[in-house]
């Protein structure tokens, strides 16, 4: 298994949360999105200019800038 950073995800890729690299502010606000560790997320999809992303996590549908997605560390198969 490869630990990569959200954004080198590719559409249609499964991942499991591993990490939450950010504090404050910004690491609160991807925390209560539902962004945490154990969960499962799916690529859906990228805007023409590969920003933002689509995720699907827990029955829903979220989109996330690149520059957020930096800091969240995915385990992949």
């Amino acid at each position: 298994m490869e630990r990569i950073n959200l954004r080198q995800m590719k559409i249609g890729q499964k991942g499991i949360i591993q990490r939450v690299n950010a504090d404050s502010e910004l690491g609160r606000r991807i925390r209560d999105m539902g962004l945490i560790p154990g969960k499962e997320i799916t690529v859906q999809g990228r805007a023409p200019l590969y920003d933002p992303v689509s995720l699907r996590i827990m029955g829903f549908t979220l989109t996330l800038r690149n520059n957020e997605a930096d800091h969240i560390e995915v385990e992949v198969s």
